[in-house]
């Protein structure tokens, strides 16, 4: 069962990325694999600009309801932006980045969930 924290990030999460029409968005359970958070949320965008802006996005409504990020990688060309939260971290992709390092296959044994509306 997820705490009330998480439960409340993934549905922030979420609803941010869906704002900017971010595509593909997956949840990744990894509470029972040997893993460095308890989720991963995957999330595909068309360009630099859209995965910048779904990543700020996120930032941005996580920060208004008291989560703070802890690190952050990626935004040179924004092919790959990384958001750790701790307990969730967010990979927000272009597509073919997101097809070359499969994380979706590198994490099969996970139970998985599509996020929609």
């Amino acid at each position: 069962m997820k705490n009330i924290s998480s439960k409340k990030k993934i549905e922030l999460i979420r609803n941010a990325a869906l704002a900017k029409k971010a595509r593909d968005i997956a949840l990744l359970d990894l509470r029972k694999l040997p893993a460095i958070s308890d989720y991963f949320i995957l999330a595909s965008g068309e360009s630099s600009t859209q995965i910048e802006t779904i990543a700020g996005n996120i930032e941005k409504e996580l920060a208004l309801n008291g989560f703070k990020v802890w690190h952050r990688e990626g935004t040179g060309e924004a092919r790959w932006i990384l958001l750790d939260y701790g307990d969730i971290v967010v990979h927000v992709f272009h597509k073919e980045t997101r097809d070359f390092y499969g994380l979706d296959r590198l994490w099969h044994d996970s139970p998985r969930r599509k996020l929609k509306k």
